[in-house]
């Protein structure tokens, strides 16, 4: 089984790593794709970059210095391994840092991030600074945004990946947004998506995105800690109050549910 995950626009390259972790560090799949991208946004100035991804002057302005910088060869010195570079919401749930050995080599066999840049990542593969979301409309040779330069080719990494096991199941705890460019139609396995719901004193329950966020970051650190391999693996989970309700859920939606904060 496969989880995926989005990636985060918060970035931590301030916070040090264990040696080993950049021993065990990976070259990204698709660098090659993101070499061409950035070759894209290159030719653009901070003006079109703050419009075309609706930032600040000073949010543009770092990211256009970042494509710059950007490397095909990422190192030591520009880049650190994605699990620990992404930041936020996700990532506050996740708490890579506090991952074992043991842990990090099992996500990096388990663990998808996805990324408008990157394409696919694993955990382990090192990481330049960088924002480039999914939803971005940046028109390439392929087509008007990036769903249209990933086309296929992330399904098909996945399809690769899971090549060997009869029946192959992918566990979604990406967003929306992100989730669309693994193109479901053209993946063999089977895809169950995680929701986790808020429970209001009346009784409805609805999706905070924030809350849904961080959970989606403690359920893969639940998964990677039971080493899930079937969606039923991972039931049990409890962190933060939440719990599985079997009334709300279906095959191919697991639904946990919490009382809302109030």
């Amino acid at each position: 089984m496969l989880l995926l995950l989005s990636p985060a626009k918060t970035l931590d390259y301030e916070s040090p790593l264990p040696a080993p972790v950049f021993a065990a560090a990976t070259e990204p799949l698709f660098a090659d794709q993101a070499s061409a991208l950035i070759a894209v946004l290159r030719r653009k100035s901070v003006r079109q970059v703050a419009a075309l991804m609706d930032l600040s002057p000073a949010l543009a302005e770092l990211n256009v210095a970042r494509y710059a910088a950007w490397q095909l060869q990422a190192d030591a010195t520009n880049s650190r391994p994605a699990l620990l570079a992404f930041a936020g919401d996700v990532y506050d749930g996740l708490q890579a840092a506090t991952l074992g050995a043991d842990d990090l080599a099992w996500a990096q066999q388990h663990l998808v991030m996805l990324s408008g840049l990157y394409g696919a990542l694993r955990p382990l593969d090192l990481l330049q600074p960088y924002r480039l979301e999914m939803g971005t409309a940046l028109k390439t040779r392929r087509g008007k945004d990036l769903y249209a330069w990933w086309g296929d080719r992330i399904a098909a990494h996945l399809n690769e990946r899971q090549a060997k096991e009869v029946s192959p199941v992918v566990l979604n705890l990406a967003s929306i947004e992100y989730a669309r460019a693994a193109r479901r139609k053209a993946l063999r396995a089977r895809v169950v998506d995680c929701v986790f719901e808020e429970v209001r004193p009346d009784g409805s329950a609805r999706i905070i995105s924030f809350f849904a966020k961080k959970a989606r970051g403690m359920m893969a650190r639940h998964a990677i800690a039971r080493r899930a391999t079937r969606p039923e693996d991972v039931l049990d989970f409890a962190a933060a109050g939440y719990a599985f309700d079997a009334a709300a859920s279906a095959p191919e939606r697991l639904v946990f549910r919490r009382r809302a904060e109030t």
